[in-house]
């Protein structure tokens, strides 16, 4: 494990090489903000973008959406995988935002996870992407670099989770999660790292561990 001026330079790093970065995903609204993070569950966010091009045009918000049933949706966003459970769940999620909080997105995790097809990733992008609040979502990208960077040794992305909340300041949860998902796709590939271009190898537990048998970028 980094020792604490090692985190704080690992940080400080980060934040320089990836200040002002954001979200890929392209959303007009809270509502579409979580349609669209539904979707890019085993789908990268350039499909997602090319689906909701077109499908937020037609179905703007929850009241649009409300009115459809799965299977009116399916075609629409079937070039994402799992295509007809996630249908199922924006239409019953929609419902329920469109019945009980008047067509908003509610506002708390709790409120968040209770709807369907929303977990605490898609309710933590939603917290601190949508509403600015704390909060600091772990997906595929960051659970990787974050155990290669030694800035957590966890198994699950509810412990990393954890284990990056307690290493970073709160008010920067949410910029660290865009930090690490853009150098995950950037520098930190899940295959073929390119740790001879990181401006982290120096302080990378991964690079430390790896660096007679890492295999050149491609």
């Amino acid at each position: 494990m980094p020792n604490n001026k090692e985190i704080k330079q690992i940080l400080s790093i980060l934040e320089d090489t990836y200040q002002g970065s954001a979200s890929a995903l392209k959303f007009d609204s809270v509502f579409q903000l979580m349609v669209a993070v539904i979707l890019s569950a085993q789908t990268n966010d350039n499909q997602v973008n090319k689906i909701t091009a077109e499908l937020f045009h037609q179905y703007p918000d929850a009241a649009a959406f409300a009115q459809l049933t799965p299977e009116e949706l399916e075609p629409l966003i079937s070039s994402c995988g799992l295509y007809k459970n996630k249908a199922k769940n924006i239409v019953a999620a929609s419902k329920i935002i469109q019945e009980q909080y008047g067509g908003e997105v509610p506002h708390t995790k709790e409120q968040l996870t209770a709807l369907p097809g929303v977990g605490g990733k898609t309710a933590n992008v939603i917290l601190a992407v949508g509403f600015g609040i704390p909060a600091l979502a772990v997906d595929t990208h960051v659970f990787r670099v974050a155990n290669r960077l030694g800035l957590a040794h966890t198994k699950t992305p509810e412990q990393t989770e954890a284990a990056l909340c307690a290493l970073i300041p709160k008010e920067k949860w949410a910029d660290a999660h865009h930090w690490l998902i853009w150098h995950g796709r950037k520098i930190c590939a899940a295959r073929h790292p390119d740790c001879e271009s990181c401006p982290l190898q120096g302080l990378c537990e991964y690079r430390q561990q790896h660096s007679k048998t890492l295999p050149k970028a491609q």
